[in-house]
């Protein structure tokens, strides 16, 4: 069976054809689940790693958000890898790098190091995650994706949603070192598990890379966050480039990007196929995905923090808190896949918007006493509104798209994914930074200042998390998407 024939997919499988598809689907989520628990591990080890390598918030962060920024750009190039490379190989690919990163970070001596071990680990993982999904959407017939889509749902929302509960846990006994430590000899199983059982279930194709698109998108993609993690680093230090002009490049590079790929897509040669916008139901879902994971990565770092710099617990007691939330997404993802299968994505993803949008107004007005009971309740619901949410969102994006703009579509949703992420991380913790320097500069003790830093944060959180719920209203379920690429609606 091929990429390029849709009818196939759609009749019945023979039996050794199904097994294949399914070992194949099951070794692409046990190891993308592996790669994505990477994105947020750091989250609760900021104030542990900021003592150890004496670095403030503003740089720490960027543990997690050059890990998201590096997805960001190398997730356009995995549209180019899945249409010239089979299955097996890009596996391996992306594995490798995944391994060597993590050993990189495990035993690096300092800041600088760990940081670039965090980089390496990005680009395995921004191969990993659009080959799943292409390959699902590739291999599952339309109507039995929202189930599938629902396990996918928990590696990307529940690998990221634990990861701070892991790392408070290995925090609380071991040295951050750990984190990678324990985490590489699985990494490595998985290649080698992968390596051996694999099958190649798509044909190949030429597709041409465009060297100066990669170029522009990095610097689009890098400047904006960049610009935004400025902001928050400026309230304790002068900025030789100010913020706003680092994100002035960043938006003109992603404008000359854009205005790149429609020309270089009249000859089927663009980075990204940007006649999936054409799609209302993929324009719409890719908008709610973006808010959604600034929601998702805004409250992984602010929480923990809030926990132990303002509510002094311990990295163990921040990760336990943060556990109940990702179990809760995890067990609903399925769930919501089969409610999607069977009634569509509107029922589900409104009713996520309104209670994502009560909790960041309510972390928002939070009292400065708060207990931890505030906190779990709030994290509970918001892991429950985001797993109404990311199924959806997934499946009326990709279901909308004919087969030949698949593995564009899965690299845009990646992309989108991973700046949004990027850049609510860098913009939540830029006006933390900002209103805790200021409170500070009026005589307000440390940690009251930083509580009132992380509610304002919270706060336009709460003012962006408004827009889904009037996107919501235009979600439909796409019926059986057109296999011509011109024939969008």
């Amino acid at each position: 069976m091929t990429a390029q024939n849709p009818t196939a997919l759609e009749g019945e499988l023979d039996p050794a054809t199904s097994r294949r598809n399914r070992l194949v689907i099951a070794l692409l989520l046990v190891s993308a689940f592996v790669v994505i628990l990477n994105e947020t591990i750091m989250g609760v080890a900021l104030p542990r790693l900021m003592a150890d390598l004496d670095v403030p918030a503003t740089a720490a962060q960027w543990l997690t958000t050059a890990f998201l920024l590096t997805m960001a750009v190398v997730i356009p190039i995995t549209g180019f890898l899945l249409q010239r490379l089979n299955t097996r190989p890009v596996f391996i690919l992306a594995m490798s790098t995944f391994s060597v990163g993590t050993l990189i970070s495990a035993v690096a001596p300092g800041f600088e190091v760990l940081l670039v071990g965090r980089i390496v680990q990005a680009v395995g993982t921004a191969i990993m995650m659009p080959l799943l999904m292409t390959t699902v959407m590739t291999l599952v017939p339309a109507h039995s994706r929202g189930r599938v889509m629902g396990n996918i749902s928990i590696v990307i929302s529940v690998a990221p949603a634990i990861g701070p509960t892991i790392s408070g846990i290995i925090l609380n006994y071991l040295s951050w070192r750990w984190m990678f430590g324990l985490v590489l000899p699985i990494a490595i199983g998985a290649l080698v598990l992968g390596a051996m059982r694999i099958q190649n279930v798509t044909t190949p194709r030429f597709a041409p890379l465009d060297v100066l698109s990669v170029i522009i998108s990095a610097i689009g993609f890098g400047g904006l966050v960049y610009g935004l993690s400025s902001l928050g680093e400026g309230a304790h230090a002068p900025q030789p480039v100010p913020a706003w002009a680092v994100m002035a490049v960043g938006v003109l590079a992603l404008a000359v990007f854009v205005w790149r790929q429609l020309r270089l897509q009249r000859s089927d040669r663009a980075l990204l196929d940007l006649r999936a916008f054409k799609f209302r139901a993929f324009t719409v879902g890719l908008i709610l995905l973006a808010v959604s994971m600034m929601a998702l990565f805004g409250a992984i770092i602010l929480l923990p923090l809030y926990m132990q710099q303002v509510m002094g617990m311990t990295t163990l007691q921040a990760g336990l808190l943060l556990l109940p939330g990702g179990l809760v997404m995890g067990l609903m993802s399925p769930v919501v896949g089969s409610l999607y299968d069977k009634h569509g994505p509107a029922m589900l993803v409104l009713p996520g918007a309104v209670l994502v949008s009560g909790v960041m107004w309510t972390l928002a007005l939070m009292p400065q006493d708060a207990n931890f009971v505030w906190l779990l309740c709030a994290h509970v619901i918001l892991s429950f509104g985001l797993a109404l949410m990311f199924t959806p969102l997934f499946s009326s994006s990709l279901g909308a798209l004919p087969p030949p703009l698949y593995s564009h579509g899965s690299a845009l949703i990646g992309t989108i994914q991973q700046v949004a992420g990027a850049a609510g991380t860098a913009l939540f913790i830029a006006l933390m930074s900002l209103e805790a320097a200021r409170l500070i500069g009026e005589g307000l003790p440390q940690a009251l200042a930083i509580g009132s830093g992380i509610r304002t944060a919270f706060l336009w959180g709460a003012v962006i998390s408004l827009l889904p719920i009037v996107a919501s209203f235009f979600l439909r379920k796409p019926e059986n998407a057109p296999h011509g690429v011109a024939a969008a609606h």
